[in-house]
């Protein structure tokens, strides 16, 4: 499979070389789990296209942490893969996805030799830890209507779709809040106008 170098264009060319010489690229159906917790990190991922969950898991409940986009890859693997501790997230596709991977144990030589490398995992991080406080406000200072409308209209942007096709459980597990509650608070924005549920998919059809 030919791989769109754009992708790669922060990278200097003979390091962007290596990367295709040393690294695989695999597609991946949705729904696929690609790393779970406790799993040594072999291989970081880079996403080429699609779209990748990223969570953890407390007292069997899901706990949505962050997305992994297009040219992005996941700051949690890079920390565990260059520690070699095992993994404290779970992953999974959202969507069909397409995702260059890396091996790990030529990550220590390619970030002593071309420092630019690290700006992918620093600008992860500052994404991340902005993506925290933007969470962190919405829970202290957003009702769950809120929330809950902001998380359906993101995942439509990621998506790029008009609906979401999923549980109220799921939606649940991912806010870190009961069934019942997004049951309740997507019949009250349905009844405001804000979305509609129609077989099994929710739909935005009002803005906040």
């Amino acid at each position: 499979m030919e791989l769109d170098r754009k992708i790669l264009s922060f990278l200097k060319p003979d390091l962007v070389e290596k990367i295709l010489q040393e690294s695989n690229i695999k597609e991946f159906p949705k729904g696929t789990e690609i790393l779970r917790e406790q799993q040594y990190v072999k291989v970081l991922p880079i996403v080429v296209n699609g779209l990748i969950k990223v969570y953890s898991r407390f007292d069997e409940k899901e706990l949505l942490l962050y997305y992994i986009e297009s040219a992005q890859s996941c700051v949690m693997s890079f920390y565990a893969a260059l520690k070699n501790t095992p993994s404290k997230v779970f992953a999974q596709t959202e969507e069909d996805s397409t995702v260059l991977l890396l091996p790990v144990h030529l990550l220590p030589t390619w970030l002593k030799e071309y420092p630019d490398f690290n700006e992918l995992f620093y600008n992860q991080f500052n994404l991340r830890y902005s993506e925290l406080l933007d969470t962190i406000g919405s829970l202290l200072l957003d009702k769950m209507d809120k929330r809950l409308y902001d998380h359906l209209k993101k995942k439509t942007e990621l998506s790029q779709n008009n609906s979401v096709n999923m549980s109220h459980s799921q939606i649940a597990n991912e806010l870190g809040t009961a069934r019942e509650v997004v049951t309740r608070v997507l019949k009250k924005l349905e009844t405001d106008g804000k979305v509609e549920q129609k077989s099994g998919k929710i739909r935005i059809i009002d803005k906040w």
